[in-house]
């Protein structure tokens, strides 16, 4: 028992400071369109790209590979991207860059409306995305492989709060950050890259542990030969399961109005509140914390009794009224914050119910590259999404965006559209729990039970 739950510190450890990456510039969004000229488009873009490469083929691809090459190769490789495409990232939006360093001249040579700093960030979100995708997928795989038949929604509850941690630490560091001396974009991008470095390594020890636990059970395998016997051509099987695919619709759904919303949510809070950018990122750090506390508690509640198609429907209609209050209610900082507990109380919810309950519709040698198919079918609406947002953002603010970039006195942003726009995923994410919950009724899958086995 030691052993497993020092293995899951270690992995969770990991993805904690990819979860500190993946937002170290969403605080920053009004800070970037004064320093570096980009506007909500480019910061919709932006947001995007971290899945381009992704939705393009890369998780399939990611999926096969942890089939093929276990948990290990695959968790060092996805944390070595991760390190990579930060360091693109960082040295995008640096003045060195900036200011006609290494590279300047090209990126500013095509596509000439967006910033090339804005472009060179894209492309390390673009690499650093593949790692912390591919590491997402390996790390639910490893919590099976260490929980199976024990407390395996504990585990990811406890996995996912950890991590949700990160989103916490980011919303108050990188305001603090960049606000230390002089504005600065790149301090925040920077201290957080180091601490992926750190990240790297507790994945390293990480392997050790596991090469470990495969010499104990007997389950490694021969020198040179896969940990599992896996077939490309059975991921037809995946793509054929219509109950599978309808949880990875649920899911694209659901994190498509949270992880994109988060994107947006200091500049939404700092429009329509008429505060700063730090009293935003304040508010707005405290949704992790909702789901950091209770998702390990719903994990435990999972394992003894079940419930987890119930918990996927009460998740959605919690998201949809956050976002409907967001979209139509005059907000006031109680109401503000009611809200993001409400929104931190579904984002425990769905996922503490969602990847315990794929195991029990996928066979365990195809597990990897289901987690791979779910996460692809999500990052295109990841992908898809902040663009959307951002594209409607302005052109629902006609002129704003000109406003806050010559620093006009009160200029701001009208959320409505977007928040709209986020309400009906969550009224269709509701529709298909619906749908899944009576799958399970009439075909028995088990999703309504508990995971411990007496």
């Amino acid at each position: 028992a030691f052993a497993r739950w020092t293995a899951l510190v270690l992995i969770a450890s990991t993805m904690f400071f990819g979860y500190m990456f993946v937002d170290v510039l969403s605080p920053l969004k009004n800070l970037l369109e004064t320093s570096r000229g980009w506007n909500s488009t480019v910061f919709g873009l932006y947001g995007g790209s971290e899945f381009i490469l992704n939705v393009c083929g890369f998780l399939i691809v990611a999926g096969i590979i942890l089939d093929k090459m276990g948990v290990r190769f695959t968790g060092l490789l996805s944390a070595s991207l991760m390190v990579a495409g930060a360091a693109v990232k960082t040295y995008g939006i640096s003045e060195y860059f900036c200011q006609g360093g290494f590279g300047f001249e090209f990126f500013s040579s095509f596509l000439t409306d967006i910033p090339a700093s804005a472009k060179l960030a894209c492309l390390g979100f673009m690499i650093f995305g593949c790692g912390t995708e591919m590491a997402g997928i390996t790390v639910s795989k490893a919590i099976v492989k260490w929980f199976t038949g024990k407390e395996m929604a504990l585990a990811m509850g406890l996995e996912m709060a950890i991590a949700r941690l990160g989103v916490f630490a980011v919303f108050s560091l990188s305001p603090w950050v960049a606000e230390l001396g002089s504005p600065s974009v790149v301090r925040p991008v920077a201290v957080v890259g180091v601490l992926l470095c750190i990240g790297l390594l507790t994945f390293l020890v990480f392997t050790v542990m596991d090469r470990k636990l495969d010499r104990q059970t007997g389950a490694a395998a021969a020198a040179g030969e896969p940990e599992e016997q896996f077939k490309v051509s059975d991921l037809r099987k995946l793509f054929t399961s219509g109950t599978f695919l309808t949880v990875a619709a649920l899911c694209v759904l659901y994190y498509s109005a949270i992880f994109p919303f988060q994107r947006f949510a200091t500049d939404m809070l700092q429009s329509n509140l008429g505060i700063t950018a730090k009293q935003a990122s304040d508010i707005f750090r405290w949704f992790p914390i909702g789901a950091m506390v209770l998702t390990p508690l719903l994990g435990s509640y999972l394992d003894h009794r079940g419930k987890g198609a119930t918990m996927l429907l009460l998740g959605a209609i919690l998201m949809t009224a956050c976002h409907l209050i967001f979209a139509l209610v005059p907000l006031t900082p109680l109401i503000a914050y009611s809200a993001i507990i409400l929104l931190g109380i579904s984002f425990s919810l769905v996922p503490a119910a969602l990847w315990p309950s794929v195991p029990k519709l996928i066979e365990n040698r195809l597990l990897g590259s289901a987690y791979a198919v779910i996460f692809w079918i999500q990052n295109i609406g990841l992908m898809a999404f902040p663009i959307i947002i951002g594209w409607s953002l302005n052109v629902s603010n006609p002129g704003v965006a000109e406003q806050i970039k010559e620093g006009v006195e009160g200029a701001a942003y009208n959320y409505t559209v977007p928040m709209l726009i986020f309400s009906c995923l969550g009224i269709a994410a509701f529709l298909l729990g619906l749908w899944l919950k009576a799958q399970d009724r009439s075909k028995g899958y088990g999703l309504e039970l508990p995971n411990i086995k007496k």
